[in-house]
């Protein structure tokens, strides 16, 4: 037995000396810089406001801010989706954020629910709800 608890008093110097490098070296590293956030600023109050507009008025500021976001919306039952094939510039993040849009990144589209708050079921909500692209109705 007393050669055991030997053993163990000595590693604990060596021990200890390690933790307090590491400790060292730790206190000398150079701290990870938070990633700059780089997206524009939005009206919060318009954001929240434009969310509970009804589809049909949603589709119509879509149409005024910018025609090429109308001609790529699609309905979905009462939620508006755009998809894009790329990601799209941080202005027209902005826009769609700033109308109440926030990105889904499941369905990999920019949602605005125009006031239907619910949780969203299993499945695809083609299945469930009819569907159409406003731009191809109008012509």
């Amino acid at each position: 037995m007393k050669t055991t608890s030997q053993k163990k008093s000595s590693r604990l110097p060596q021990e200890s000396k390690q933790s307090q490098q590491a400790v060292s070296t730790a206190a000398n590293a150079p701290q990870a810089q938070p990633k700059p956030d780089n997206r524009l600023p939005i009206d919060t109050e318009a954001r929240k406001q434009n969310r509970t507009l009804p589809t049909e008025k949603v589709l119509a500021l879509l149409q005024q801010q910018d025609r090429r976001l109308w001609e790529l919306a699609e309905v979905v039952g009462k939620w508006i989706w755009v998809s894009f094939s790329e990601q799209p510039a941080p202005t027209v993040r902005q826009t769609l954020a700033q109308l109440g849009f926030h990105w889904n990144r499941t369905r990999q589209a920019w949602q605005h629910p125009c006031g239907q708050f619910r949780l969203s079921s299993a499945g695809d909500p083609h299945e469930k709800y009819q569907s159409y692209q406003p731009a191809e109705v109008a012509n």
